[in-house]
């Protein structure tokens, strides 16, 4: 089974990592799409990213529980990218319940992840 799911991943956390173990305990195959770093800024504002969409991809990839890392840097191309993959399982944040997540057409099925405590790239920035 293929399993999916996408994100800024800014700054690699606890939260980050539990859901690629979690999506990853679903299937066989787990794909992280990463927003571009023109996306991230776009949505997130011009001081984000704080890594390039190269590091994050390195790092993550790097992650014993992810087979492989796809970048899009608007909704068509995750879209695309997803009806490419068709993957069994699309794991999504909690907060993305109730609303129109990409590309969920073209998966199995989509499963909302929890956030885990409080972790968040926005909180450990605020911190420092």
């Amino acid at each position: 089974m293929v399993i999916w799911t996408n994100g800024c991943f800014d700054i690699l956390h606890r939260g980050h990592v539990e859901l690629f173990q979690y999506a990853n305990s679903l299937g066989d195959s787990l794909i992280v799409g990463l927003d571009t770093d023109e996306r991230v800024r776009d949505k997130k504002g011009e001081s984000r990213p704080v890594n390039r969409l190269e590091d994050r991809s390195y790092i993550i990839s790097a992650l014993e529980c992810v087979d492989a890392v796809v970048s899009f840097g608007c909704d068509r191309e995750l879209a695309d990218h997803i009806q490419r993959l068709q993957p069994d399982i699309m794991v999504v944040g909690s907060d993305w319940r109730g609303k129109k997540v990409v590309g969920s057409e073209y998966a199995g099925e989509v499963r909302f992840f929890d956030r885990i405590g409080d972790y968040s790239t926005t909180n450990i920035l605020e911190r420092s």
